[in-house]
């Protein structure tokens, strides 16, 4: 019988995630000069403070090369950005070389097809509920957010709970 996807959370250390599609809707404003803009949902990114603040490690793998989105994630503490990776696999085993961390504590959300190789290298594969089908076939976990809606939130979240460590931020009078 195959594991619930509960099982794997106490074990995890590490979140990567994809961008597009991901910590965005998957959508793209192009204005008149050319600018690609895209939109994050701000409760993704407080989750993604608090998993730093609380000595994860987080990483972003993205196909994607924008600079503003760059300097959103390291505003929010995270220091390990891969941007143009279309080789995902080469930046996971990089990342986990360099950090000494077994792929089994890993939870990675992607999206998409560039997504499903490094996909099938982690403990936990995850993603948001309007990934692709293919996509979908192989996590052990699909949130019921919309990339770009929360869906970062959800598993971060379930993770720092069931290791104890989510309240851990609060004032201990609201528990």
């Amino acid at each position: 019988m195959e594991k619930s996807y509960k099982e794997y959370l106490p074990q995890i250390t590490t979140f990567i995630f994809d961008v597009d599609g991901v910590l965005t809707d998957g959508t793209v404003t192009i204005f008149p000069d050319g600018e690609l803009v895209r939109k994050m949902n701000i409760k993704d990114g407080y989750a993604l403070k608090t998993a730093v603040d609380m000595g994860y490690n987080v990483c972003i793998i993205t196909g994607g090369t924008n600079p503003a989105v760059k300097s959103r994630l390291q505003g929010l503490g995270i220091t390990d950005i891969y941007l143009g990776a279309h080789n995902k696999v080469e930046q996971l085993d990089e990342y986990l070389d360099v950090y000494n961390i077994k792929a089994e504590n890993v939870l990675y959300m992607g999206d998409d097809i560039p997504d499903y190789p490094v996909m099938k290298l982690v403990g936990l594969p995850t993603c948001p509920k309007d990934a692709a089908p293919e996509i979908q076939h192989i996590a052990k976990y699909i949130s019921q957010k919309k990339g770009g809606n929360g869906c970062v939130r959800d598993v971060i979240e379930q993770v720092l709970k069931v290791q104890d460590k989510w309240k851990d931020q609060f004032d201990a009078k609201y528990f």
